[in-house]
């Protein structure tokens, strides 16, 4: 049986239903340059090792060697994978600036992420092996990229179904996975530079994803409500 109110339920201050509109969970609007920011890392990135690679002597194999090797005093022309990490690390921070509507931790794992991008680009490889402070780089970098999914998913408006449940878990999942293939490929392993750029790849766009995701429904919920406004006024009359 329905509760005695259901009419106020239905429609609140005597409404009629056909002009109520579904209010949207209150989310800050995402700037454009945010979403332009954050599609730039993945491309920046990916443009820049493409590019440094196309440079190196053929005795370079990017199946095998990581790409802070062309960043490194063994590449050739090490300036445009040091650029292209710098450019990078410069995208993540201004995607954290603008991604007001997200979980405080969620942004501060973007800062964190660009700072390792800025400080791979600065402690390059030596020819003979990675530094300390070049692989803790990598590896907080890696980590943090890794789990951001999850945790840009806490606190989520419910209707953004890619930013939780199987969505999110799949993204995880994934790259977690692919962080695994490159770990065990540094030990001797023979595709470390494959596993390292599809990880670089696929984890770096999920920000750019959740910008779009994040922008649209902010720019959707603002129309609805302008919407139901000029209807209220129009029924008024």
């Amino acid at each position: 049986m329905l509760p005695d109110d259901w009419r106020s339920t239905f429609a609140a201050d005597d409404q009629p239903l056909r002009h109520r509109v579904p209010e949207w969970p209150a989310l800050a609007a995402i700037p454009w340059w945010a979403v332009v920011s954050a599609g730039l890392s993945p491309l920046l990135l990916t443009v820049g090792w493409l590019a440094a690679g196309d440079v190196q002597p053929a005795a370079y194999s990017p199946i095998r060697q990581t790409v802070s090797y062309m960043a490194g005093s063994g590449g050739t022309d090490r300036w445009i994978m040091t650029l292209a990490m710098l450019l990078t690390g410069g995208t993540y921070l201004v995607t954290a600036v603008g991604m007001s509507g997200l979980w405080a931790p969620a942004r501060a794992l973007l800062v964190i992420s660009g700072l390792c991008s800025l400080g791979i680009a600065t402690s390059p490889e030596p020819a003979a092996g990675p530094t300390v402070v070049h692989l803790c780089w990598t590896v907080l970098g890696s980590v943090v990229i890794t789990i951001w999914p999850v945790v840009a998913a806490k606190h989520a408006p419910p209707h953004l179904t890619a930013l939780a449940g199987r969505y999110t878990a799949a993204a995880t999942i994934l790259f977690a996975a692919m962080l695994g293939w490159a770990a065990i490929e540094t030990q001797s392993g023979s595709s470390l530079g494959l596993a390292e750029r599809a990880l670089s790849t696929a984890a770096t766009s999920w920000p750019f994803v959740v910008a779009l995701l994040l922008r649209r429904r902010a720019v959707y919920g603002a129309d609805a409500a302008a919407s139901g406004s000029h209807l209220a006024m129009t029924d008024r009359r």
